[in-house]
């Protein structure tokens, strides 16, 4: 499903104090990043701040290139595609859920979602009736002729959930998700994603600070100082458990 191999990512000379991961005037987010997902199901990626989690996620998604390595999704060669090719594989191939919400304020929540497929040049009729499925889905089918001002951050972020998932992806990328919300809604959004993996068969990747979240996810990925470090089985569905399990990895 994924394979991440010798992944490297810098970037240029930092603006701000200097950190442990700065090297001749450059940031190295990711210094051989290797890791392997090989079926569907919901998988957590943790670390430190600045441990190369966001940059490992936008590599995946396509939204960067790697200074080498290579990345396989789907037996797509990431890495080495072009632009063009690029394009369709996020529209068509995989699903992104980000932190901020990237709704479009002038569309209601209906048009909001069908978006993708409209680029895509799918009929308003297929994508309608799709729609509808996944606002079951994410439960909010009296919530679909609302404006994202008029809804609150968890329900935009399910309506953000619901797009990506328009043009059923087989892998679905969330980066720290649910870090605008409360409590209660970052929990309704970890356990979606959670039954969407199971249910859809797709492999969720999620990046997060959150044990209570990683608690529901099959396996956890630990990187620190941008080389993954450790990788876990959650045995228990426990915040505490996670958390301790997490420390180990950090000592």
């Amino acid at each position: 499903m994924i394979r991440i191999s010798n992944l490297t990512k810098s970037y240029g000379k930092p603006v701000s104090r200097k950190t442990s991961t700065e090297v001749n005037g450059r940031i190295h987010a990711l210094r051989g990043a290797t890791l392997a997902i090989n079926e569907p199901g919901f998988f957590a990626i943790m670390g430190p701040s600045g441990s190369g989690k966001s940059t490992l996620l936008h590599l995946l998604a396509g939204l960067d290139r790697p200074d080498s390595g290579e990345i396989i999704v789907n037996g797509n060669a990431i890495h080495s595609m072009n632009e063009k090719d690029l394009t369709a594989y996020r529209r068509t191939q995989i699903g992104i859920v980000f932190q901020k919400f990237n709704l479009i304020p002038t569309m209601d929540a209906l048009t909001n979602v069908m978006l993708p497929g409209l680029l895509d040049g799918q009929t308003t009729r297929k994508l309608h009736d799709r729609t509808m499925t996944l606002f079951e889905q994410v439960k909010l089918t009296d919530r679909i002729h609302h404006r994202p001002d008029a809804l609150s951050g968890g329900e935009q972020q399910r309506i953000a959930l619901a797009r990506a998932l328009l043009l059923e992806p087989k892998t679905l990328l969330a980066d720290e998700p649910t870090g605008n919300l409360d409590s209660t809604s970052s929990e309704q959004i970890w356990r979606m994603l959670a039954d969407l993996a199971r249910t859809n068969a797709i492999t969720v990747v999620m990046v997060t600070h959150e044990p209570a979240a990683a608690a529901l996810c099959r396996d956890i990925f630990v990187l620190r100082d941008g080389r993954l470090t450790d990788e876990f089985n959650v045995e228990k569905n426990d915040a505490h458990w996670v958390a301790d399990r997490y420390q180990q990895s950090q000592d």
